[in-house]
């Protein structure tokens, strides 16, 4: 049998009401089932789960205070590209990238967001002033939500 016969037979397979099916034919042999609702799932013993990793939960450095409201409407907002934890210091002793009232350059780190085991640096796209870092460390950010609320420079 070559491939197209094989992917029509499991097509077949699969929109027939059979639980099993078995073909051999010269030196080539296919066996399919499916699931049956009836039958309890079968766990080997073996398999347990594990445990996730517990990540530091506090803030590498005390929480800078946030400015106030009025920032948001006069600043312009630097937004995550991705879901993750932001991070606001590369380890837990060091101290964070920014802090609020920091003039920053254009590609210096801001903070980091962690997705998927890997660190991705957020830069500053452009000279300027952080007005509020919306986060706190160690929080879930969402895609395009708010990390800084800065004024260029």
């Amino acid at each position: 049998m070559n491939f197209d016969e094989i992917k029509e037979l499991i097509e077949i397979f699969n929109q027939s009401d059979a639980s099993k099916l078995q073909i051999s034919k010269d030196e080539f042999s296919i066996k399919l089932e499916k699931p049956t609702a009836s039958a309890p799932l079968q766990v080997p013993a073996y398999a347990t789960p594990v445990a996730p990793l517990a990540l530091p939960q506090a803030p590498c450095v005390p929480e800078a205070p946030r400015a106030s409201e009025s920032s948001n409407s006069s600043g312009e907002a630097i937004t995550s590209p991705m879901v993750g934890t932001f991070y606001r210091c590369p380890s837990p002793d060091a101290p964070a990238y920014v802090n609020v009232g920091d003039k920053v350059k254009k590609g210096q780190t801001l903070g980091i967001i962690e997705a998927m085991k890997i660190m991705n640096e957020i830069e500053a796209e452009f000279d300027c002033k952080i007005l509020e870092i919306v986060p706190s460390d160690s929080q879930p950010v969402e895609y395009n939500s708010k990390l800084f609320i800065v004024e260029r420079i």
